[in-house]
């Protein structure tokens, strides 16, 4: 944060849900300058606060979507307008009718024990008590959470808005935003149809229209708006006499995409069943002239009786009493998908001071407004939201098209069971390493991240799966995107030599005179050391949090190749870096082979005229060499515990390299080896995954990582902080499954004592222990041999605390 001002001046853009929440969030933290524009009247000005049914259903896969949601719900809880509550907390209720969504049920459970949501699993007798007009004999089950319910999201917004006007901040209706001024890369204003107002931060709360401010800034903004159908019943005889607003849970029957709530003696009906129905954000109707076209406000559309004729006969045959009912009304109201359903929020970096707080839900409102408020006045969030930085959309995922193709497969697939390993099916390929071929030729299985095609396993391989020996059983759950194959190709990695596609970890150069005194300051670790040298360390934030892990590669006094994670990284670094180092993404024009296993040395030394001895070239060392014809830039690095390199060349020579590995190494056994082997290698060694074990929540020591902290060495980011920490309350925890045959997949609740006491972050099945090996965050200080359970799809599942690394202990066999 950077201002001139010691109460700086902030234009909100829009005054639904969002832009009230911030308005009430920044004023109660000490910043009363706000000006929030509207170009809608206030109260209801039309967007998809004004027509939104206001189901809050908590639990989601996401932990950070779920602490969003469940600060929504405390805060609207302690809200009112004359005396009614802007929250009506009458329960959830999910149904299942199939023996899968069952099972998806049980894992929501585990999602709600994770992160600390009430909720149980239900059998179809106390189904039909909470919803009396269902036919119970179509119910398997359902999975019950009291504390959700109906956010009344136009009272809550009156309410946020006055407490904020009490403290300074003024909602100014009917002003159209024209413009946004900026200059020497800072915002300065928002122009509109009625006079500039003038800024040192100014926030895109405008929903749907958010794709219409980005491009005012010059920022694009990847939310496509799709149209959703909502109904509502006549009255029904069922409920005749009611007159709560709503008694019964908010209902959801995702066997059919449907929801539904109480109006009164009335049933309101969502349906996500039908086509997508996208809108250009470009071409909505301004407020005054879709009153005019008999529309109700211009985020509602025309119902459209075509689309919702199937749901209605399945709300029909779930809840008989409907089959004499009438739909009173309709619409097609339109909200917000991005290409990977999450929120788009944070500062623009190309425009400082120029916020989003866009693709947001009823659901999650009030703690995206904490959360941006937080990153606004105190510099960071208290919760990790990488999941919902504006900056993790890799450039290629970024086009019209790619945002339109994916926000309408997140419209279809809202309430569909979802493996954590299913890709997207389109569109795709889109990003392929120079490899690709080859690996088709090889029966690859690729997954997809980040748009790259990755090798998951290859069928090539199939062969070797004979001569492991019996496998345990998988369920059919944890089987998906999982072949035997992949055990085979971590025994091979083990006993012979395997390469592994590393080309979609991201690599930024960065150099000139000041690279080395700029990383030096960025990251934790010891970086003054000789070119050559490989380290790895952290991007730590002020509080200490871990940003990011990178290994750092300096290849020359004032040249660094950085091996980092998300687009934020580099983003980051952008943000910090001095006048005189540069900083460049060079993914995407180079590609890295990892040549891993014992036999590693034996395949790469006759191919290059450099000593790969380990006494020539140790390990974390680097060098610029040859492989055959291919110049390569060589890291003695291994991620999956084994004797090996990271070798990277221009993508232009990528496949030749490839080829010449493959070829020499045909005597030697050498496979190809996919993500699927690599993770459970990883795991067998410890080695932590940013993003997935650790996150910015997590400090470098309770995570594990303090041997990458040197806090004897000059000032660092979060130095001061970590200095400042006391004794860590939790720790990522190794824990072993003591079942051979059990699996979990991550994300599961982890119960000490017969409580849940926190959650599994990475797992995968340790092919060369025996056993599935899964990390947790848990309680500091228990010891090793500890028993616990891991509840996976409804079973407890026991397990072990272990010492780590659980393979190698000694590192014997990286330094040989």
């Amino acid at each position: 944060m950077s201002s001139t001002h010691e109460n700086p001046r902030v234009v909100v853009i829009g005054a639904g849900i969002v832009g009230c929440s911030l308005a009430d969030e920044l004023t109660a933290r000490g910043w009363t300058d706000i000006t929030v524009l509207e170009q809608g009247p206030l109260p209801a000005p039309g967007g998809s606060t004004s027509h939104a049914p206001g189901l809050v259903f908590q639990t989601n896969p996401s932990k950070t979507l779920t602490a969003l949601a469940r600060y929504t719900v405390e805060k609207f809880t302690s809200l009112d307008v004359d005396g009614v509550s802007c929250f009506h907390q009458v329960g959830g209720l999910e149904l299942a009718t199939t023996p899968e969504r069952l099972a998806e049920l049980h894992r929501r459970a585990g999602y709600a024990a994770s992160w600390g949501v009430r909720g149980e699993i239900v059998g179809a007798a106390r189904c039909k008590e909470l919803w009396p007009l269902i036919d119970e004999s179509l119910v398997l089950g359902g999975f019950h959470t009291p504390d959700d319910g109906l956010a009344r999201a136009l009272l809550a917004s009156r309410a946020q808005m006055a407490r904020a006007c009490a403290r300074g901040a003024r909602f100014l209706d009917r002003h159209t935003v024209t413009g946004i001024e900026r200059e020497d890369g800072r915002v300065t204003g928002v122009v509109t149809d009625r006079g500039t107002f003038p800024a040192d931060h100014v926030v895109s709360a405008a929903g749907f229209w958010g794709p219409v401010i980005g491009r005012m800034a010059g920022i694009d903004v990847p939310l496509q708006p799709l149209a959703h159908q909502y109904a509502r019943t006549g009255p029904l005889p069922e409920l005749s006499g009611a007159t709560a607003e709503a008694s019964k849970p908010i209902l959801r029957f995702q066997d059919r995409d449907l929801y539904f709530r109480e109006h009164t003696d009335r049933i309101g009906i969502g349906s996500y069943a039908h086509r997508p129905l996208p809108v250009d954000p470009f071409a909505v109707l301004p407020y005054d002239e879709a009153r005019a076209r008999s529309m109700d406000m211009p985020s509602s559309y025309p119902f459209t009786q075509e689309d919702w004729a199937p749901s209605w006969a399945d709300c029909r045959e779930l809840m008989p009493g409907l089959r004499d009912a009438e739909i009173e009304a309709g619409f097609n109201g339109v909200f917000s998908f991005t290409p990977d359903g999450m929120p788009v929020l944070g500062e623009s970096r190309r425009l400082r001071g120029f916020w989003l707080a866009e693709a947001v839900w009823v659901t999650h409102s009030a703690g995206v407004a904490k959360a941006v408020a937080e990153w606004m006045v105190d510099g960071r969030p208290s919760i990790d939201l990488h999941e919902c930085d504006l900056t993790r959309f890799e450039q290629a995922q970024r086009s019209p098209s790619y945002v339109l193709e994916r926000g309408a497969q997140q419209f279809v697939e809202v309430y569909d069971v979802i493996h954590p390993l299913q890709p997207m099916e389109r569109p795709r390929p889109l990003r392929v390493s120079p490899f690709h071929a080859r690996q088709q030729q090889l029966g690859a299985c690729f997954l997809e991240g980040g748009g790259w095609e990755r090798p998951h396993w290859y069928e090539a391989n199939a062969p070797l799966v004979d001569a492991l020996g019996p496998l345990p059983a998988r369920d059919a759950w944890s089987a998906r995107h999982w072949s035997p194959v992949a055990a085979a190709e971590a025994k091979a990695t083990r006993e012979g030599v395997a390469l592994y596609d590393m080309t979609p970890l991201r690599r930024l150069e960065v150099t000139g005179p000041g690279s080395l005194d700029f990383l030096d300051r960025m990251t934790c670790n010891n970086l003054r050391k000789k070119p050559g040298a490989v380290t790895y360390s952290l991007l730590l934030d002020a509080s200490g949090g871990i940003r990011s892990d990178l290994t750092v590669a300096r290849l020359a006094s004032d040249r660094f190749q950085v091996g980092a994670n998300s687009p934020a990284d580099l983003d980051w670094l952008l943000r910090h870096a001095p006048a005189d180092v540069h900083i460049r993404d060079i993914t995407s024009g180079t590609c890295c082979v990892g040549v891993w296993g014992p036999l590693a040395r034996d395949l790469v030394q006759p191919l290059t005229p450099d000593d790969f001895s380990h006494e020539a070239f140790g390990y974390f060392r680097a060098k610029e060499t040859y492989i055959g014809h291919v110049p390569v830039t060589a890291m003695r690095l291994s991620y999956v515990g084994e004797l090996g390199w990271e070798l990277y060349a221009t993508a232009d020579l990528g496949l030749r390299l490839w080829d010449t590995l493959w070829e020499a190494g045909r005597e030697l056994g050498v496979i190809a080896a996919g993500r699927s082997a690599f993770n459970s290698l990883r795991l067998e060694k410890g080695y932590r995954a940013w993003g997935v074990d650790m996150t910015d929540e997590h400090d470098p020591f309770e995570a594990g990582v303090g041997f990458a902290v040197r806090m004897d060495r000059d000032d660092f980011v979060g130095k001061a902080a970590l200095a400042g920490k006391g004794e860590a309350t939790r720790r990522l925890t190794p824990l072993l499954l003591d079942d051979p045959a059990a699996v979990v997949l991550g994300k599961e609740p982890v119960y000490v004592d017969g409580l849940p006491a926190g959650y599994v972050t990475s797992a995968s099945y340790g092919y060369t222990l025996g056993r599935c090996v899964a990390y947790a965050w848990l309680p500091a200080g228990l010891p090793t041999g500890t028993g616990v359970h891991i509840e996976y799809i409804g079973e407890k599942v026991p397990a072990t605390v272990a010492d780590e690394p659980l393979f190698d202990p000694k590192m014997t066999r990286i330094r040989r």
